[in-house]
């Protein structure tokens, strides 16, 4: 696993494939919360919500982006919704 410091807010996210995944907003515990921004609205018209994805996904930090182990699609199957 990579040090979490090594992990900047505003980071872009990708995964192994190289598509973008999210924006990180900050490290959560062994957590990464993603901004709002990148998210979806959901279909009850609820707006965006944040996202979480687990540390041990990341598979190296590269300046300012955050690349994962899992594909972008794989990494969002295993999205955790705040609550």
């Amino acid at each position: 696993m990579v040090d979490a410091s090594q992990i900047k807010e505003h980071a872009e996210v990708i995964g192994a494939d190289g598509v973008h995944v999210g924006t990180v907003d900050h490290v959560d515990g062994d957590r990464i919360k993603l901004t709002k921004n990148d998210s979806p609205s959901t279909q009850d018209g609820q707006g965006a919500k944040h996202h979480y994805l687990p540390l041990g996904l990341v598979a190296e930090v590269e300046g300012d982006k955050v690349r994962l182990s899992a594909t972008a699609q794989n990494a969002q199957d295993m999205f955790e919704e705040a609550e």
